[in-house]
């Protein structure tokens, strides 16, 4: 085992091991039962419309850890950002450094592709991950709150049932 750490972008054959890789962080973040993707899905919005972007942590030719991404926008800075929704690194493989090489991943392709910014939510109980963050210079936005509207699509298909 030489340890030395490659990326590469998922292809359609991986769909099974991306939701391996998200139920094992809704696992980790007790929140597995909240899963409702499936491989179908996934290879949907993934492949088919391409509406977000899969990178592998690789080490001795396995896969140890993941970032799913996607690109929004910013009107103040008239530019795409990349928006950072899964990043996981298997529990044994944590501490080596990994993580933030898969950050400083992210970082470049946002700058290849000219983007204003890149950013991520955090539990607020995670503070394994705050103090790995924070390690890493980035700045909570403590002015903001989240809000959303849930199942959207479950919520057209109630309302078009007979």
């Amino acid at each position: 085992m030489n340890n030395t750490l490659t990326f590469r972008f998922a292809k359609r054959s991986d769909t099974a091991l991306i939701l391996q890789f998200i139920k094992e962080l809704a696992d980790y973040e007790k929140m597995l039962d909240e899963v409702v993707a499936n491989e179908a899905t996934l290879e949907t919005w993934i492949f088919d419309k391409q509406k977000a972007e899969v990178i592998f942590a690789v080490v001795d030719n396995k896969e140890i850890g993941f970032a799913l991404f996607f690109h929004n926008f910013s009107t103040f800075l008239g530019r795409s950002g990349i928006y950072l929704e899964d990043l996981y690194v298997k529990p044994e493989y944590r501490g080596n450094g990994y993580g933030k090489a898969i950050l400083k991943k992210l970082a470049s392709i946002a700058v290849e592709r000219g983007c204003g910014r890149l950013e991520w939510w955090c539990l607020d109980w995670n503070k394994p991950s705050i103090d790995f963050y924070l390690s890493l210079g980035a700045k909570p936005m403590s002015d903001w709150t989240v809000y959303r509207q849930y199942e959207m699509t479950r919520r057209k298909q109630k309302s078009n049932s007979p």
